[in-house]
């Protein structure tokens, strides 16, 4: 039998099956999707190890799977079905005795059907199972949520005593989704594990603008757009060389300063929240290259496309929350395990003073808050600093060449 694993490089996050696409029986070739797993930030399909014949299902419908779990096995395409074992003559089995008790209805739930029947209330003798043999599915108990919150409401009995007159028309429920769930969960996480701390600085975006309107057109011939992005990576990856210790994670028994610097970027996705696709080893590239990168993640983030390995491997991350009108967020929570996280303002017109051949000048420039959170158990405020310095030092002499 040939082994079928949850992929590794989901970094720790409890993936849940979402659906398997072969029955048990049906031969696939390698490579093949055998079965679609979910986590909070993409769904992925895991492909067949093997040329075979899908042996055994081990992690069925919303079943949580941790990396490396064993989800199922292969028989080999090339083995012999087992042998049918060997006719007998029937045996009369005295038939039990006819009984009122049923186990209980948790013994039914698979871990992630028991979590969701227990955050919405619901009493799981009301939902229709539309799982294998009858079985509770997560969809089933979200339908049912969506289907009480849309029915009228039936009169509620008399008070023993006046209540107060509700100061709203009505009330709109919306049950949660998977990835709002998992998102709650990570935030909370985060902020309560790591002590949050942010440093603001501010930055004159004239010379990255210049350059992106000479270059953007080249850009573009060659596949790629040139956002402002692609500029906030480049200069991470320069600041990081004067604090390297910003792109780290930290364990409890270490601190693991990493050479690759693998920058995610936080990329909305309407009301359904947001995916960080991550620009993996961002040193070792230029500009163009970046943009290249970004394009393609980008573009496939908001078609739904997007592997797991697309989304896994950040050592740090930018949020852009200034694209949507917001001058400054803070904290911007920091994605567990790194060690910080950058914000990029709104970009505005102020009025700043430039010394121009020893003379203070006012001027009108296109600036912009730039943040960073850090992990305080990490770093401290001479590194944050530093990092900002250098990062706000790269934007502003940018070569126009």
């Amino acid at each position: 039998m040939i082994d079928i694993l949850v992929p590794y490089e989901q970094e720790g996050t409890k993936a849940i099956v979402r659906s398997w696409l072969v029955k048990v029986g049906e031969a696939v070739k390698e490579n093949d999707p055998l079965v679609e797993l979910e986590t909070d930030k993409v769904t992925q399909e895991v492909p067949a190890p093997a040329d075979g014949i899908l042996g055994e299902i081990l992690l069925d419908t919303d079943a949580e799977a941790t990396p490396g779990a064993l989800l199922g096995r292969l028989r080999p395409a090339d083995s012999a079905a087992p042998p049918a074992p060997e006719t007998a003559a029937p045996v009369e089995t005295p038939k039990a005795a006819p009984t009122n008790e049923r186990p209980a209805p948790a013994n039914w739930l698979s871990p992630s059907v028991r979590r969701a029947v227990q955050e919405h209330d619901v009493d799981p003798a009301n939902v229709t199972g539309t799982g294998r043999g009858g079985r509770i599915t997560r969809n089933d108990v979200e339908r049912h949520v969506a289907e009480r919150a849309e029915a009228p409401a039936t009169a509620a009995p008399k008070a023993s005593s006046p209540q107060p007159p509700a100061k709203s028309g009505g009330v709109t429920s919306v049950p949660h989704d998977r990835m709002r769930l998992a998102i709650a969960r990570n935030m909370l996480g985060s902020v309560t594990t790591a002590p949050h701390v942010t440093a603001v600085f501010e930055c004159d975006f004239s010379a990255i603008m210049a350059h992106r309107k000479a270059h953007k057109d080249a850009f573009a011939a060659s596949g790629a757009s040139l956002t402002f992005t692609a500029y906030f990576i480049a200069a991470c990856v320069e600041a990081m060389r004067a604090a390297p210790a910003i792109n780290s994670r930290w364990f409890d028994d270490r601190l693991d300063i990493y050479d690759d610097i693998n920058i995610g970027v936080g990329t909305a996705l309407g009301d359904k929240g947001l995916i960080v696709p991550v620009v993996h080893g961002a040193q070792a590239l230029s500009l163009l290259g970046i943009a290249q990168r970004l394009t393609d993640l980008v573009t496939r983030a908001r078609d739904g496309k997007l592997s797991g390995g697309d989304v896994s491997g950040g050592t740090f991350t930018i949020s852009n929350h200034g694209v949507s009108g917001s001058l400054l967020a803070t904290p911007i929570i920091i994605s567990q395990p790194q060690s910080a996280i950058l914000g990029i303002g709104k970009t505005e017109k102020r009025v700043v003073v430039r010394e121009v051949g020893g003379v203070d000048t006012i001027q009108i420039r296109p600036m912009a808050y730039v943040s960073l959170t850090i992990d305080h158990r990490v770093v401290d405020g001479h590194q944050t600093n530093t990092w900002l310095s250098r990062f706000v030092d790269v934007l502003e002499n940018w070569p126009q060449s």
